[in-house]
């Protein structure tokens, strides 16, 4: 039940953006091709005035987005084309991210002012930036269906904690997206709020915020990930692998 509260508090604040900053959406159509492609837009908006920028891409592969702005009430939200249900949105949780797109189809990247801004009719003047690159994470096996209503393979909750000591005892929500054993891409929700984005390719952990200092080690089936030693999180190889 909690989970599905959330997915609908996260469905309602994205119509709730849309609905408060529905005005001139302009459209620009972005052209990728299959191998790694980024791309650099340049813009401005005003007021109600929404642009979105669409692109095709496909199961598996990673895309990245950047907004870099003049006015701090400007943000971005990635959904798939025509879904209500975004993958990223800006105002909860910044102007970066980076993700594994759960299906083939068209994307939507939406910029946009928050409703307190547009309605001051005030202007920004942004840089938009988009990569994507090819299927990294593999095909999940066809038995591993998708939690309804989700990009995810699974959902629920990991060991956590946050300052000096590695051992606290709080629970973050997290989804999962996995590929070919071994792969995956795990969204995990601390506490206060936010995403954190961990890439797992066999023997190596990433995070999709190259920023932060971050360290892996493995020991029997559980992951132990320390991020700027500061953030501590514990992943089971049952959450990348499933079973």
């Amino acid at each position: 039940m909690k989970f599905v509260l959330t997915a609908f508090f996260s469905l309602f604040l994205l119509a709730d953006m849309t609905a408060a900053l529905a005005g001139e959406i302009r459209t620009v159509n972005v052209q990728f091709k299959a191998s790694k492609i980024g791309t650099t837009a340049k813009g401005s908006i005003k007021g109600r005035e929404i642009v979105d920028y669409r692109l095709k891409a496909k199961a598996g592969q990673q895309m990245t987005v950047s907004l870099s702005t003049s006015n701090l009430s400007n943000y971005f939200n990635v959904q798939p084309t025509g879904s209500e249900t975004a993958l990223f949105i800006g105002s909860t949780s910044g102007n970066s991210w980076s993700g594994t797109l759960p299906k083939d189809g068209d994307y939507t990247v939406r910029v946009y002012l928050m409703r307190s801004a547009a309605r001051r009719n005030e202007k920004a003047r942004y840089t938009l930036s988009i990569d994507i690159s090819g299927g990294g994470l593999g095909k999940a096996p066809a038995s591993d269906a998708k939690v309804p209503g989700t990009p995810y393979h699974a959902t629920g909750k990991v060991p956590c904690s946050f300052g000096p000591d590695p051992k606290g005892s709080a629970q973050c929500e997290f989804g999962v997206i996995r590929g070919k054993p071994g792969n995956a891409e795990v969204h995990v929700t601390p506490p206060g709020g936010g995403t954190r984005v961990l890439n797992f390719r066999g023997a190596e952990v990433t995070c999709a915020d190259p920023k932060v200092r971050l360290k892996a080690t493995k020991s029997g089936d559980n992951w132990s990930i320390s991020i700027d030693d500061f953030e501590f999180y514990d992943i089971p190889m049952a959450v990348i692998d499933g079973g």
